[in-house]
């Protein structure tokens, strides 16, 4: 059978009639394919309408802003995500994944937002990008008889507390001091605090997870294995996946728990008082016994001269009479007296520590607001032998030269003394009298921020010959791109150890060839994450694909 003979003369027109309808009609954009795919991949139903919000909603800069912390990273010269995607389901954070890899969409996961360089919703070197937000993913399940809570992400650690406390009041968790943190991303880098010279970091009292791998898939500690089991718990956030869930274990907290504050000025011995502190607070000291000191240059109301105030801020596991027997045996120079000391219960305990005034109802935990959102910059040190009084005068005269200066001092000791380098990748153990946190805050956008950092830097500079070296360490949850940067997705091994080392040091060699191992292709990334190691071209598991 012949076949008929098209009519050559009438084809150029009806393929020119083709592409010019093609072009007429606009291509899907990256959030209608992402909108298709999601749908296609979740087993709950996602209300697109609330759960995905692009910069055309009135809602975007809000939520984008929500948890935000640190303002320098809200102006509007910094990059903003294609949209915001809020999971209402562990599915949906699946379904992300599975999209966004499918896709080649460039994903940054936030649950708290205290990422001090706003690499949870910003990305400064790859682009276009998405956030996922986690934010509406906060059960916690508390089990009293069993010791142990089911924490989801996007949970803050003060509502952990006050679930808890609901239950008990002789149960506590040995996490952050800042009640907004973001559990997700909190415990991803150690999450010290208050009961850390008793219990360790909350990092050292996690005992299962549910994490969604680079394929989709959600993992426990048994289908994860121990190694990437190891490896989040204080190998910083967003390298190995999502952390959806945390199982933590429960420690035991008196009824009664007492707290203080007490100042010293230069003219009433600070200088002499902090260096005892620094000789006794980690190695001396009760470890029921937790004093910080947080620093600041403040004007003298009448004179206007800059003075320097060091606050001893302490919780103590324990009653009043025993506290005060502690430190008059042990560090008699802070002058502690009853009137100076508050007893109360853990939780409450906990929220003095955070700032909030007395009498404030705990609800006000279950809100997950943060206390603090300013410009700031900030840096880490850790320290193994006490800075000298002509040391802490260089500190002092360099505090008064800056407008709003914050300088925190943690000790440790204790716990923290008697856990192995290497239990998890948070390093900094044995030896470690106490942490540093430099902050400079500032509240225009429009002033000088360069005056701000190089202050900072050189002050970073001044504390060198007193803090660790070799590596100089740092604290992976005080993110410091001073440190150095991934600039690319392939960044190299040698590159990034300059930062690595100094968060994590001889255990960033073990969470490399994790990395390579459960996601060789780099899909989890940013700034500062954890790099895998190159492999040989055609032994890549999968495509990567860089961009959209």
């Amino acid at each position: 059978m012949l076949l008929p003979i098209p009519n050559l003369s009438i084809f150029p027109l009806f393929l020119f009639l083709l592409i010019s309808t093609s072009l007429t009609q606009p291509l899907p954009s990256v959030q209608d394919n992402f909108i298709k795919c999601l749908s296609e991949n979740s087993e709950i139903l996602i209300p697109f309408s609330t759960a995905l919000i692009t910069p055309k909603n009135s809602t975007f800069i809000p939520t984008l802003q929500s948890t935000a912390q640190n303002l320098r990273y809200l102006v509007p010269s910094v990059p903003k995500p294609e949209f915001i995607f809020i999971p209402l389901h562990d599915s949906h954070v699946q379904a992300a994944v599975i999209c966004s890899k499918q896709l080649g969409i460039h994903l940054r996961v936030r649950s708290g937002g205290h990422d001090y360089e706003a690499l949870s919703y910003v990305s400064q070197t790859e682009a276009p990008f998405i956030v996922v937000d986690l934010a509406k993913l906060r059960s916690v399940i508390v089990d009293i008889e069993d010791n142990s809570s089911w924490v989801q992400a996007g949970a803050s650690i003060g509502e952990v507390y006050y679930r808890i406390a609901q239950k008990s009041k002789t149960h506590g968790f040995p996490a952050g001091l800042c009640t907004s943190l973001g559990v997700g991303g909190h415990i991803t880098g150690g999450a010290y605090g208050s009961m850390m010279r008793k219990y360790g970091l909350g990092a050292d009292n996690v005992i299962d997870a549910r994490i969604i791998d680079v394929s989709g898939r959600v993992l426990d500690r048994a289908a994860m294995g121990e190694d990437l089991f190891w490896a989040i718990r204080g190998g910083g956030g967003a390298s190995f996946g999502i952390i959806l869930w945390w199982k933590i274990n429960l420690v035991p907290v008196p009824s009664t728990v007492t707290v203080f504050t007490v100042a010293k000025t230069l003219e009433t011995g600070a200088t002499k008082v902090l260096h005892k502190w620094q000789q006794v607070a980690a190695t001396e000291l009760d470890e029921d016994l937790f004093i910080r000191v947080v620093i600041q240059s403040s004007k003298d109301s009448k004179t206007g001269t800059k003075t320097i105030t060091t606050l001893y801020q302490a919780q103590f596991l324990g009653d009043a009479d025993r506290l005060l027997n502690v430190v008059k045996t042990k560090f008699p120079e802070l002058g502690l007296t009853k009137k100076d000391c508050t007893e109360t219960s853990w939780l409450k305990s906990v929220m003095y520590i955070a700032g909030y005034p007395s009498g404030t109802p705990p609800e006000v935990l279950l809100q997950g607001k943060s206390t603090f959102k300013n410009y700031f910059k900030a840096k880490s040190d850790f320290v193994k032998d006490p800075i000298p009084e002509t040391g802490l005068e260089g500190l002092w005269k360099r505090l008064m030269e800056e407008e709003s200066p914050l300088v925190i001092f943690n000790p440790y000791g204790g716990q923290m003394s008697r856990i192995s380098e290497s239990e998890i990748p948070f390093p900094h153990r044995n030896g470690i009298l106490f942490k540093i946190q430099y902050l400079t805050t500032w509240q225009d956008p429009h002033e000088d921020e360069a005056k701000h950092m190089d202050w900072i830097r050189k002050l970073y500079n001044y504390m060198a010959p007193y803090a660790t070296m070799f590596p100089r360490q740092a604290y992976v949850n005080y993110r410091d791109l001073d440190l150095g940067v991934n600039k690319k997705s392939n960044i190299s091994f040698i590159e990034a150890s300059a930062w690595g080392n100094r968060y994590f040091k001889d255990n960033f060699n073990r969470l490399i060839k994790i990395k390579t191992k459960v996601d060789p292709d780099n899909f989890f990334r940013h700034e500062q994450s954890i790099p895998p190691l190159p492999l040989p071209k055609g032994s890549r598991t999968g495509h990567h694909q860089h961009s959209l």
